[in-house]
């Protein structure tokens, strides 16, 4: 037998990976491109944020020294994932906010946060001050509105376990938003999938846009998580079971965890192949 075929019999044998689902090693955009038009029936997803996290890899989204660059990529890489959606498909987008750096070209790290530390910090946006909230996942917001997309809700991510911060002239930030969209008019919502308890007799409710979600830590990574629990309503509302879910901004791989086990497929799209191996023995295929 040739290596070749060795190497096919030796994957068909021992590959773990469920028919459908894959991770893919590359930049979203370019990745995005090869998909046909009206592949997946969902997309949930949360890109770097801007200014907030330094991943080490050159021109990174979020690492853009202006905002409106920033929102401008995104805008690329969600308008190539509106065109890879089927008509009825929808957008789950979790997004940060942040703050002016006051023209500081960095960051110091944070007792209680070490991982906030930054090696640089984009400049204060042109027309706000130092100290000011940039309002940075409402700019997305309206951006991808203009191009198109269907805004239907924001949601609030309440987080009762936040990171604490060393401020004393304001509140801790204990939130973040999931924005929902859709590609056309009338799309999936299984809405019953979704509903929520009432009250102590059992009762059940139209899900309400604040969603309580302590954030969990995953061992091995040093950056952000999405909770499972976050991400697990946007897939049940947004797809079927069978349905394809994609994710360009893989990280970890939490949104192809909650698909596995809600047969869902998935496809996951990682720049930086450490987080890619990561997700991988997350879902135990190496």
């Amino acid at each position: 037998m040739g290596r070749d075929l060795t190497e096919a019999y030796q994957r068909l044998i021992f590959d773990p990976r469920p028919p459908g689902c894959e991770i893919i090693v590359g930049d979203a955009l370019s990745v995005l491109t090869g998909f046909p038009s009206n592949t997946f029936r969902c997309c949930v997803t949360s890109p770097p944020y801007w200014g907030l996290r330094d991943y080490g890899i050159p021109n990174q989204i979020g690492s853009e020294f202006h905002l409106n660059d920033y929102i401008d990529h995104l805008t690329k890489v969600f308008e190539e994932t509106r065109r890879v959606l089927t008509e009825d498909g929808t957008f789950w987008l979790n997004i940060g906010d942040s703050y002016t750096s006051g023209n500081r070209t960095w960051r110091a790290e944070d007792k209680k946060n070490p991982a906030r530390s930054m090696r640089y910090r984009p400049p204060t946006p042109e027309g706000l001050k130092p100290k000011d909230l940039i309002g940075v996942p409402w700019r997305i917001a309206f951006a991808l509105q203009e191009a198109g997309w269907y805004l239907r809700s924001d949601i609030i991510w309440y987080k009762p376990n936040c990171q604490p911060e060393s401020v004393k002239d304001r509140p801790t930030r204990a939130h973040e938003y999931v924005f929902m969209f859709s590609k056309s008019e009338k799309y999936l919502y299984n809405y019953e999938a979704v509903r929520e308890q009432a009250n102590s007799h059992g009762g059940r409710r139209n899900r309400r846009s604040v969603w309580a979600i302590n954030t969990i830590g995953y061992p091995g990574a040093h950056f952000a998580t999405f909770p499972p629990e976050l991400v697990e309503p946007c897939v049940l509302a947004g797809s079927n079971p069978g349905d394809r879910v994609l994710d360009p901004f893989f990280g970890s791989g939490t949104v192809g965890e909650v698909c596995l086990r809600l047969g869902r497929k998935f496809t996951g799209i990682e720049l930086k192949e450490a987080y890619a191996s990561l997700a991988r023995r997350r879902l135990k295929w190496q």
